[in-house]
């Protein structure tokens, strides 16, 4: 197995672009990549631009009619199907649609092959995590879902346990749902609580059909956690699911949105607590998948503060070089960023909060407290199903 990690790549990804105003700006495609360069990071992993998805890959989890309507919408723009959720306020269609969203599924589906086939320790595709899409319809500024892609693939080349943790500030209601019904597959979602937030899914009580309980766990937090809240929810769920499922392959999803400063938002998480998550990722790939470890984007929209730092530092632990919280960000890129938006870039890598701290959940709980009581309900509504104390 190659000790390097990949970055899936390809310029053209960064013509996912719903138009001018739309939140999921593809500049923050086009500045991570730059950030990742300025840091040297790219001469420290193999940088890979894979296939498009073909429609048989899509077909793993579209449904026909599905790709058909996208494929319509993408050569006539004006003439979406919005049953199909083409052609909305989250999802306008544009030229083109099609292709490109093959292309991020693409990255994400290679990435999954690379690391099953022992190409790559871990792989990179940070323009994908578009894990709202379903089966039959976009949904949430997502087309076609890679994640769940990337997954379907793995179990196609025999892979037997896939465990998926996203930490996106939405649900990762796509994911849950294509894999609701396959043990095969254990899901893990940490994110606002559907009462506050899109897709308004993601409640506790969702564990998997009768033939899959207990596969899937959602964490639902309050509005307004902040790093340690997050930290402890994470830590108080996720590593011990991991222990008990051991995947062959770890795939995770690194939504940026939970960072106090995302406009779509409601949590309160720093940078340094998202690269506590990443590091904490990869450490749990080691420990208990032999470091297979698929890391995927997602959601994020202060597309200058936080995501190119965010993803950045994903970049970089996935490659065995972490960028350290306290470095100052090269000059050239921050006046990049100015010549591109107008906007002042960030000069460090970190929020000031590092070294991020939490307490255990092993230390005891409160159960007045409103983040206890969700890793509460959470640990409750699925450990028993799995064999664990809850």
């Amino acid at each position: 197995m190659s000790g390097r990690a990949q970055l899936m790549w390809d310029e053209a990804v960064t013509g996912y672009d719903f138009g001018p105003g739309h939140p999921m700006d593809p500049v923050r495609l086009a500045l991570t990549r730059k950030l990742v360069d300025a840091f040297g990071l790219d001469r420290e992993v193999d940088v890979v631009a894979a296939r498009a998805a073909g429609e048989s890959t899509l077909r793993l989890v579209h449904r026909q009619d599905y790709i058909g309507a996208v494929k319509a919408a993408s050569a006539d723009p004006g003439a979406a199907d919005q049953s199909y959720g083409l052609g909305t306020m989250d999802d306008p269609a544009f030229a083109g649609m099609h292709e490109v969203s093959s292309l991020i599924a693409g990255q994400s589906v290679g990435a999954a092959e690379a690391v099953w086939r022992g190409e790559a320790l871990h792989a990179v595709n940070f323009a994908g995590g578009l894990h709202h899409a379903m089966p039959g319809g976009a949904s949430g500024f997502c087309i076609y879902n890679d994640a769940s892609l990337a997954i379907a693939r793995l179990l196609e080349l025999g892979a037997e346990r896939v465990a998926y943790v996203d930490v996106d500030v939405h649900h990762g209601d796509g994911v849950q749902a294509a894999f609701w019904e396959d043990p095969r597959v254990l899901t893990i979602s940490l994110h606002e609580h559907p009462r506050t937030l899109f897709p308004q899914t993601g409640w506790p009580e969702e564990t998997g059909a009768d033939t899959a309980e207990g596969s899937a766990v959602n964490v639902a937090l309050p509005a307004g956690t902040g790093d340690a809240g997050w930290l402890r929810a994470f830590h108080a769920v996720v590593p011990e699911l991991i222990a008990d499922f051991r995947p062959q392959v770890l795939v995770t999803q690194h939504g940026a949105d939970t960072h106090f400063e995302d406009p779509l938002a409601h949590l309160a998480v720093s940078l340094d607590a998202q690269r506590a998550v990443q590091v904490a990722c990869h450490d749990l790939a080691h420990e208990y998948a032999d470091g297979r470890w698929v890391a995927l984007g997602g959601g994020g929209y202060a597309v200058v503060d936080v995501v190119p730092r965010s993803w950045t530092h994903l970049v970089a632990i996935a490659a065995g070089r972490p960028v350290e919280p306290e470095a100052m960000i090269p000059e050239a890129w921050r006046q990049d960023v100015f010549a591109r938006t107008r906007q002042l870039a960030p000069a460090r890598m970190t929020d000031g909060r590092w070294p991020v701290s939490w307490s255990g959940w092993e230390e005891g709980y409160d159960p007045a407290d409103r983040l206890d009581q969700a890793v509460l309900a959470a640990r409750r509504a699925v450990f028993p199903l799995r064999g664990l104390l809850a």
